[in-house]
Parts: C-alpha cells; structure tokens; sequence
C-alpha cells in the first residue's frame, strides 16, 4: 500500500507523469476501506437503536421487527453517510499528515493539493447516494414503519394489555382491562379521545375481542353487554354482543397525493404536486374574490368576515403554506445530501492541517465544530424557508459556511 514512497525523491520531473495517479489510487482505497467499515458499524448501532426504540415504545413482535429492518434501514444510511465519510477522510488524512506522507509528496515536487482531489471526487460520487438515500427515507421507509405497526397494532394491543393491563394508543384511543384470558379482554373500558365532531366517546363492557381489520384499515372491537357514554348519544347501554370500528386510516400512507405531506413525497411526484398546488392556491384566491365581491355587491360587507369567509381564509393559509413547502423539501433534501460533500471538503484539509494519528482525536477535532456549526444553521434555513421568510435555497445555508470555512483551510493547505 504503501509502495509509492520508495520511489526515488530526486527526479521529481520523471516522476509527476507517473506519481499523482498511483497516488490518487492510494489515497482513494485508503478512504473506502475505513468508509465501509464504519459505514457498516455505524449503521448497524443506528439500527439497532431505532429499531430498540421501535421495541421499547410501541412492543413490537419478532416478526414485526425483521419487517421493519428493510424500512429502517435507509433511514438509518441518511444519518450514516456524513458521518462516516467525515471520519473517513479524517483518519486518513491525520494519519499521512502525522507519518510525514505529506512532506513527502511536496518533496517530490507535487502539490498538497493533490492529495485532496480523492477525497473530494469520493464526496462528489458520494453526495448524489445520499440524496437518493433521504429521499428513499422520507418516501418509502418512514410510511413503511407506521405500517408495519399498524398492521401490528393488534397483537401490540394484546401483549401490552397482558402485562399491564392498559394500553394507549397514537392513534386516539386507550383501553384499559381487568385482565386478558387468551384473546377475551375481561371488563375492557375502550376511549376514543378524538371522536370528531361528536366529541370523545368512552365505552366499557362485560368482555371483548379484538380484531384488525386491514382493508378497511378498521380496528374491530366486538364487545359482549356495553355501556356507551359521549360520542353521538349522551349514554347508551346495548345488550348482547356488538360490534364497534375504531378507524385507524390516519397512521396509513394516504392515497390521495393532494394530502399527503410533503416530506413524504418522493422526489420525482413533488414537481408535479407543486404545480397543482399552486393551482389550488390560485383557485382559493379566486374564490375568496369572489365572495368578497359578492358580499360587497349584495351590501353584506360582515359576511366577509364570517364563517364562510373565515373557512376561505384558513383553506388559502394552509395551501399558500403548502405550497412553501412543496417548493422548499426538494432544496432540503439535495442540502441533506450534499452535506457529505461539504463535510469532507472541511475535514480532509483540517485533518491534514492537524497532523495526528489518533483517529478519534482528528474526528473529534473535524466534527464537533462541524456538528455546533452545520445542523443549527440547516435547522434555522430549513424554518425559515417553511415559514417563507427566506426562499427556497436557504436551507443551503449550512453548507455555504461549510464552503467558505473549506476554501480558507484549503488555501492554508495550499502554503503548507
């Protein structure tokens, strides 16, 4: 690996033609043997941390688990891929700074500057994974992990009502037993907290089953002499068995893309949802013209004002809201990803300039300012482009101090 020193220092001339693609090689290998490596550690931590968290919040199954692998996964790579070609190029860099590789390269008459063209063609080829990587995160597993729970609620529900007797849902709703015989819940008392307009509805009864429903994407409760109290009716008391649905349709993946968030829509469908969007604001606009007009023409200027034009108003905020939004998620998703690249062209030189072997010592040393520097500022730009404040590409914020931070340590490379 280490071949290309022996090579005679004197003839620098003879050398140059020959030198700098060995060199390039070198450096290059050196990067992806420790980017894999850790790639492969830190991922499998974050796996097992989201997927323990996973366990411990919602107590999941075995089978449920090994469903959910697939999903958490990319999520898990979204966080990983800064991370460890940050550390990468670190530990290479530090360790050829600190062994004297570097002077030894200047000394036969190439450029410092050489040695970084690996690290950042790495990070460049790097960078469009990582966009794909987020995108396939928020588009394809973080809806997959609801619905793997989802479809797992009712054997959650058991297992929890088992040993302790009480479970509480995400959903809007908790049920509470005296104690579970095989699958028969004895004395459950079943809460919907938000039962729309009628309001939070509360039933007990003698025993039940119950039972998912995933076409409907209904949690069935079939319950034997019950009580019902709130919701439609003040009270109720049904005898004999009946059959109650518990909608779960607000944890799926909605179909309608028109309601979707737009963190969930991959890449590709955001372009043309936008322009709906913008459409539908349009629309909204035009009918609050209208009706205003109307009531002006009609002299009914409070009716502006009104429940009508109040609902108006509410549906032009949300969609104008909407509409930021949809053209800000693919900025933030590119920003993301690119941060690889950014990363990698703060560290290699701050490496280089730092000079030490210690692996952790360099990474400490490249990612903590990194890490007080980058994420505030990505976290402020994203906000305030949500927000509209700033436009779209502000969420690049982070990554243009990143760039002029990079290009000062590089000069400094540059006169080493």
């Amino acid at each position: 690996m280490g071949s290309w020193k022996n090579c005679p220092t004197t003839t620098p001339l003879l050398l140059s033609p020959v030198m700098p693609s060995r060199l390039t090689r070198y450096v290059l290998m050196e990067i992806l043997k420790i980017f894999i490596v850790s790639l492969i550690a830190l991922t499998l931590l974050i796996l097992m941390i989201g997927v323990g968290r996973e366990l411990l919040r919602r107590g999941l199954g075995v089978v449920a688990i090994v469903q959910l692998l697939p999903y958490v996964l990319p999520i898990s790579l979204q966080f990983a891929f800064p991370a460890t070609a940050l550390f990468s190029v670190c530990c290479v860099y530090g360790r050829m700074a600190a062994d004297g590789e570097v002077a030894t390269v200047k000394a036969s008459g190439i450029s410092p500057l050489k040695l970084l063209q690996p690290a950042m063609i790495f990070a460049a080829l790097l960078s469009p994974a990582a966009v794909y990587v987020s995108d396939l995160a928020v588009s394809w597993g973080r809806p997959g992990v609801n619905r793997v729970v989802l479809m797992s609620i009712e054997d959650i529900a058991y297992r929890v009502l088992e040993a302790q007797h009480s479970y509480t849902s995400d959903q809007g709703f908790s049920i509470h037993v005296r104690e579970v015989s095989g699958r028969t819940l004895i004395r459950p008392t079943v809460t919907v907290h938000n039962g729309g307009a009628n309001g939070p509805m509360k039933l007990s009864a003698r025993e039940g089953q119950l039972r998912l429903d995933p076409e409907s994407q209904m949690l069935l409760l079939k319950v034997v002499d019950s009580q019902v109290e709130g919701g439609s009716v003040f009270q109720s008391i049904v005898p004999g068995e009946t059959e109650f649905r518990i909608p779960l349709s607000s944890a799926m993946v909605k179909k309608d893309i028109s309601q979707r968030s737009p963190s969930e829509l991959p890449l590709r469908l955001i372009t043309g949802e936008r322009i709906r969007q913008d459409s539908r604001t349009h629309a909204t606009v035009g009918e609050m013209a209208a009706h205003t007009g109307f009531a002006i023409l009609t002299s009914r200027t409070e009716s502006i004002a009104g429940e009508s034009g109040q609902t108006i108003e509410t549906s032009l905020r949300q969609s104008k809201r909407r509409s930021v939004r949809l053209h800000t998620e693919p900025w933030r998703r590119w920003a993301w990803g690119f941060s690889c690249f950014f990363f990698v062209f703060v560290g290699a030189p701050l490496a280089m300039i730092a000079k030490t072997s210690d692996y952790w010592s360099t990474f400490g040393l490249c990612f903590l300012p990194t890490l007080l520097l980058y994420y505030p500022l990505f976290i402020f730009g994203l906000e305030q482009a949500k927000d509209g404040n700033v436009p779209p590409y502000g969420v690049w914020m982070g990554n243009g101090i990143l760039a002029m931070i990079g290009t000062m340590l590089i000069m400094k490379v540059r006169r080493y």
